[in-house]
């Protein structure tokens, strides 16, 4: 069953429950979305916050993927550069599927849609994203066209002793 995308979509308590839910269950299936499990709602309710507070200042646009059911089942977040020589290209953050979607090829549709959501932002030509390295990540990402275009070795700290790099990915828009 296809995914239905939805740009900047009402922040309802279901909704952003349900971001919760998605980003608790992503992280303690091992996905690389900035924890390490195990992870409980009331840690990664802060960083949604976050995240929220950047949409209400315009700053960042939420991009939801759901089910049949309307559950969410993926996100990503579309965050603007505040550097005035940088305002051509977005970050992409928080790239998140459901562990039990995942493997159906809704993870490519929401870069589909992360990229189409970007060219129809005026002025934008690129994405720019980073991911945990040690994961095959970089494998994923490069299938969906983007290209690495930098490595920091040993930048994330996982565990002690489990160090990885910092990947950064471009997808031209144009």
């Amino acid at each position: 069953m296809p995914l239905t995308f939805t740009l900047d979509p009402v922040v309802t308590p279901a909704l952003r429950d349900g971001v919760v839910e998605l980003w608790t269950n992503v992280s303690n299936a091992g996905g690389a979305v900035g924890f390490v499990p195990p992870v409980s709602r009331e840690e990664i309710r802060p960083e949604l916050v976050r995240h929220l507070v950047a949409m209400a200042e315009g700053r960042t646009r939420l991009l939801v993927g759901q089910d049949a059911a309307g559950e969410v089942a993926a996100t990503a977040f579309l965050t603007f550069n505040t550097h005035r020589l940088m305002r051509h290209w977005v970050w992409l953050y928080t790239v998140m599927v459901h562990p039990k979607h995942q493997g159906r090829g809704h993870g490519r549709d929401l870069l589909a849609a992360a990229a189409d959501a970007a060219r129809g932002i005026d002025g934008i030509t690129a994405i720019r994203l980073t991911c945990r390295g040690g994961l095959g990540l970089e494998r994923f990402y490069g299938g969906c066209g983007y290209k690495e275009v930098g490595r920091v070795p040993g930048a994330i700290r996982v565990a002690d002793g489990d160090d990885r790099d910092d990947i950064t990915m471009l997808l031209p828009l144009t």
